[in-house]
C-alpha cells in the first residue's frame, strides 16, 4: 500500500489533533476521578493508544459503523460520541450514552454510527462481519470497521469472522491495537507467532502492521482500505503497534506490580502520539503556539462541563426496570 503520495488537508491535520487532545484530557480527568472513588465502575483507559481510533475515524462517514471493546473512551470520541453522555455514563446516571447502565465497557452511540461495546474478548469481532454483510445485502455504500485487542487474537470467532469476511468479500476493516500486552501478559507469552497482520494470509486478504502512534500513517492507511472497501475491494487487518501507559483497568501504571518496566514505559511516553503531531504542526505552521494554548483552554472547559454536567444529571429511576411488558419482577 503506497500511503505515502496520499496528502492530508491542513484542516484535517487540525481536527485529527483536537481530537486526540480531547481524548487524552478526558482520560487523564477520569483517571483522577476513578483514583478519588467518585467514579466507581471499572475503567480501562486508552491513554497512550490515542493516534489509532482517531486516525482511523477520521475516514470514516456518520453511516458507516465502529464497534469498540472494554477499552472504548477513544473510539466513541473519535467517532463522534457527545463527552457529556459518556462522562455521565462513567457517572452511572440516566443522561449517559447507555442510560447509565452500562458503564465505561459498555458504551453505544448508534446515533454517530457506534452500535455498541463490549467486555467480551473478540465479542464485537463477528458483529462488525455482521454489519458489512448487512451493508452489502443492502447494498448500502457503507464500511463497517472494529477494533480489538492483541489478546482477541486468541479466540476462534477472530479466525472465523476473518474467514468468512474473506470469503463475502466484504467491506469490513479489523483494526489490531497491538499495545504488547494481553491483560497483565506480554503477547509474546501467549501467541506462538506474535506477527498478527500475517494471519490474513492465511485467508487470503491483505494485511499490514504500521505504527499505532503515528496518526499520520494510520490515517493514510486506514483512508486506502475504507476507499477499497466501499469499491467493493473487500476486506484488510491492519496491526497498530501502539501501547497503553496505564494499568490493564484503573488509573495506575502496574509498575509496582512487576508487570512492566519504567524504562519500556518511559521509552513509549516519549514516543507521544499527540506530542509528535503537535510538534509537526508548530514546525509546519499548520498550528501557532498561541492557538496550541487556547485549543489546550477549550478542551479543558469541555471536560469541566462534561463533568459538570454528569454530578448535576438524575440517576436512573431504581423502579423502572422492575417492570418488563407491564409485568412486576420482583
Amino acid at each position: 500500500m503506497k500511503r505515502t503520495d496520499i496528502n492530508i488537508p491542513s484542516e484535517v491535520l487540525r481536527r485529527v489533533y483536537e481530537t486526540m487532545l480531547r481524548v487524552r484530557k478526558i482520560e487523564e480527568r477520569v483517571a483522577e476521578l476513578v483514583s478519588k472513588k467518585e467514579i466507581k465502575c471499572p475503567v480501562h483507559l486508552y491513554i497512550g493508544q490515542e493516534a489509532v481510533a482517531t486516525g482511523v475515524c477520521a475516514n470514516l462517514q456518520r453511516d458507516d459503523y465502529v464497534f469498540s471493546t472494554h477499552r472504548s473512551h477513544g473510539h466513541y470520541i473519535a467517532k463522534g460520541g457527545n463527552i457529556k453522555s459518556l462522562m455521565a455514563e462513567l457517572y452511572g446516571k440516566e443522561t449517559g450514552c447507555s442510560r447509565g447502565r452500562g458503564g465505561s465497557m459498555h458504551l453505544a452511540s448508534p446515533e454517530v454510527g457506534l452500535p455498541g461495546s463490549s467486555a467480551i474478548v473478540a465479542g464485537t469481532i463477528p458483529l462488525a462481519v455482521g454489519a458489512a454483510l448487512a451493508f452489502s445485502i443492502q447494498k448500502r455504500n457503507a464500511v463497517s470497521v472494529v477494533f480489538f485487542g492483541d489478546g482477541a487474537v486468541n479466540e476462534g470467532t477472530f479466525y472465523e469472522s476473518l474467514n468468512f469476511a474473506s470469503l463475502k468479500k466484504l467491506p469490513v476493516i479489523f483494526i489490531c491495537e497491538n499495545n504488547l500486552y494481553s491483560t497483565h501478559m506480554p503477547i509474546s507469552d501467549c501467541l506462538a507467532n506474535t506477527d498478527i497482520y500475517k494471519k490474513a494470509d492465511i485467508f487470503n486478504m491483505p494485511g499490514i502492521r504500521i505504527d499505532g502512534n503515528g496518526v499520520v500513517e494510520i490515517y493514510k492507511a486506514a483512508k486506502e482500505a475504507v476507499d477499497n472497501a466501499r469499491k467493493g475491494g473487500g476486506p484488510i487487518l491492519i496491526e497498530c503497534m501502539t501501547y497503553r501507559w496505564r494499568g490493564h483497568v484503573g488509573p495506575n501504571d502496574d509498575i509496582d506490580k512487576g508487570l512492566r518496566s519504567q524504562e519500556e514505559l518511559d521509552c513509549w511516553m516519549n514516543r507521544c502520539p499527540i506530542k509528535r503531531l503537535e510538534k509537526n504542526l508548530l514546525k509546519d505552521g499548520i498550528l501557532s503556539e498561541s492557538e496550541r494554548i487556547q485549543v489546550y483552554k477549550e478542551i479543558e472547559k469541555e471536560v469541566e462541563d462534561a463533568l459538570l454536567f454528569a454530578k448535576e444529571s438524575p440517576y436512573p429511576d431504581p423502579n423502572e426496570d422492575k417492570f418488563y411488558n407491564g409485568v412486576f419482577k420482583s
